[in-house]
């Protein structure tokens, strides 16, 4: 049977009266409890011994309840059964007794299940306040994840067990080179990035697999492309799942070997010098020998010998060949402390490893130098990985690295605390004997230093070894 509309309507007007008394204050409840407490007990009185209305006094108890705590409660039904027993039909002790504790465990009990259901409605509407901020926040990560993805330049896609693509944001369309109005959800991935489905194959559901990879990726016209790509697995109700960032990393690959290559025809040039000049100087003393035998044996006539020195004269003409880098040299403006950055980026894991430290004392503001980064970094590289081979049987392992700036002119000192050098005059000097590789790392980061337009040199120091790098201020 369906309630009629008076029954809705008077349990509407209920509601109503209930919630109007919860948003009451607690002094008008108490006494409007007070109230028809006192009107039902004259009441009581005034009907004497012809009936007892301590039936009543529930509806005191029920408003009581709703700002009443329990132990004030219990309060409230001994008063209210007091009452009820002083006002009542005359009767035994024993059943009064009875009474009064029967009437203050209805009294209690009622006004105790009122408080109750209001403490379980105020649990209730506290889980749906929760339950409703857990659903905007969620909702809010949501819509903040999506603009997050969809504005994204990488590519970003999900892709399900057998290497079908579930989902992907517009920068996958563009990297892949979607044709325009179709998508990449629904083609298999292993068309496009092979690594991919390959990790499906590798993945487990228990343990996930988190790495990062760079591949060959190819678009949909079939243009191949370096990929540098960031992915892991996760379970789901499907099976296990592939999400992956990917970026097209073709440009830095290109400017990076560019860069290399530059920076190998640079060295061959430096090396090619190195050789000319000592070869230089061997002509040089074969010349001078060649002419006191051509004095002393009047050897001026054997057409041999003159043969001999005009090949040694030729050989001479060859190695009179020097380098000009700076003038092949395309200088840049350097922010140093990125290049200072990078340097201990490469050098502080090797220190750590052997209990050393690098310390830096840099100025409050960095300068900007002319030169080439990669040249320069080069050139800290070589200075930090001598002192490093230096300060190995060291008790004390560090090296500092202080910048000063004077001018026009930065001034960088690298000083280790190794034993020192014994023979400075050779520092520079190509294929020098005892050196660890061919000798030419000191000469040729001189000369990429000086194609900069700036200088390298050895500062004689009390202890340790010091070597300062000066570079034009721009």
């Amino acid at each position: 049977m369906h309630p009629s509309l008076e029954e809705l309507s008077s349990g509407r007007q209920l509601e109503r009266v209930i919630g109007g008394l919860l948003r009451a204050g607690k002094i008008q409840v108490l006494s409007l409890v007070a109230g028809l407490t006192g009107a039902i007990a004259l009441a009581d009185w005034y009907v004497g011994n012809r009936a007892s209305l301590g039936v009543f006094y529930i509806l005191p108890m029920v408003l009581g309840a709703t700002v009443l705590t329990r132990f004030q409660t219990v309060l409230l039904a001994i008063v209210c059964s007091g009452l009820r027993s002083w006002f009542d039909i005359p009767t035994p002790r024993v059943e009064v007794l009875l009474r009064f504790i029967f009437a203050c465990l209805a009294y209690a009990v009622s006004g105790l299940f009122v408080t109750a259901l209001i403490e379980n409605k105020k649990l209730v509407m506290e889980h749906l306040s929760r339950i409703r901020l857990e659903q905007d926040l969620r909702r809010d990560a949501e819509q903040q994840l999506k603009v997050l993805v969809e504005s994204s330049p990488a590519a970003v896609l999900t892709v399900d067990g057998v290497g079908v693509v579930l989902a992907a944001n517009s920068a996958a369309g563009s990297l892949f080179m979607i044709p325009e109005g179709e998508t990449l959800k629904g083609r298999r991935i292993g068309r496009y990035l092979p690594v991919l489905a390959d990790a499906l194959q590798f993945a487990r559901p228990a343990e996930g697999l988190r790495t990062a990879a760079q591949c060959q990726g190819r678009r949909e016209n079939g243009e191949v492309f370096l990929a540098h790509t960031w992915f892991s697995s996760y379970t789901a109700d499907e099976g296990t799942q592939l999400a992956a960032i990917v970026v097209d990393s073709s440009e830095e690959m290109r400017a990076r070997e560019q860069q290399n290559l530059e920076q190998l025809l640079q060295g061959n040039r430096i090396a090619a010098a190195a050789v000319s000049h000592e070869v230089r100087n061997l002509c040089t003393a074969i010349s001078v020998v060649c002419s006191d035998l051509e004095e002393k044996h009047q050897l001026f006539r054997d057409e041999d010998f003159q043969q001999l020195a005009k090949l040694v004269s030729g050989l001479q003409r060859v190695a009179s060949i020097e380098l000009q880098s700076r003038a092949l040299q395309r200088l840049e403006e350097v922010r140093l402390q990125e290049v200072l950055d990078d340097l201990r980026i490469v050098i502080e894991p090797d220190w750590r490893d052997i209990d050393g430290k690098v310390r830096c004392k840099l100025p409050a503001t960095m300068p900007t130098v002319l030169g080439e980064r990669h040249g320069l970094l080069q050139v800290f590289l070589n200075l930090a990985q001598n002192s490093y081979r230096a300060v190995q049987d060291c008790p004390v392992r560090e090296l500092t690295i202080e910048v000063a700036v004077e001018e026009l002119t930065a001034r960088l000192q690298f000083w280790d605390t190794g034993p020192g050098v014994t023979a400075p005059e050779r520092l520079f000097t190509p294929f020098q004997a005892g050196s660890e590789g061919t000798g030419l790392g000191s000469y040729i980061s001189r000369s990429v230093v000086r194609s900069y337009g700036g200088e390298l040199r050895f500062d004689p120091k009390a202890n340790g070894t010091c070597f300062t790098v000066e570079a034009q201020v721009v």
